[in-house]
């Protein structure tokens, strides 16, 4: 691939990790909430907006973790990936979510931006993955919970 073409899909991948293009970004569905909104339970929905946002982190840690190194071991499916039902978060482990959200989004980008990180090399110690299908996974899986924190939100009568 040339570098104009890896530039260009860089900066497109980069906007989809970062940017709102055709719906409000992860930053926007989280901003403004209160402690009872981010741990309220919504009848007929198994999960808060904190533990929502808790498993966004932590499967974007481990696809940024699996990206850069064969020394990482993924948490166990399902139960690593998911605060536990019941917990809650108070106002530092809510910031400390989102702020380990965002700098596992910049190691990730900075991975995409490194010149010798090949886009569609297969990782060497995955199955087939590469760096643009773990791109495309941490947008696509961000964006899909994205939706559903603005979905509670509204349930919550709490989005604009």
């Amino acid at each position: 691939m040339d570098q104009t073409t890896r530039q260009g899909i860089v900066t497109e991948l980069i906007s989809l990790l970062t940017e709102a293009n055709a719906h409000a970004t992860f930053e926007e569905a989280c901003a403004g909430l209160t402690p009872a909104q981010w741990n309220q339970q919504v009848p007929e929905v198994p999960y808060t907006i904190w533990q929502l946002a808790e498993h966004v982190r932590i499967a974007q840690w481990d696809i940024v973790e699996f990206s850069l190194g064969a020394e990482h071991t993924s948490p166990d499916w399902p139960t690593g990936y998911w605060p536990a039902k019941t917990a809650i978060a108070d106002e530092a482990t809510w910031q400390q979510t989102l702020q380990q959200i965002q700098a596992d989004r910049q190691r990730f980008t900075d991975l995409l931006q490194a010149p010798g990180t090949d886009l569609l090399a297969p990782i060497p110690h995955g199955d087939g993955q590469t760096i643009l299908r773990e791109a495309m996974l941490i947008g696509d899986h961000t964006a899909y919970h994205t939706g559903e924190i603005i979905l509670i939100r509204r349930l919550l009568h709490a989005w604009k």
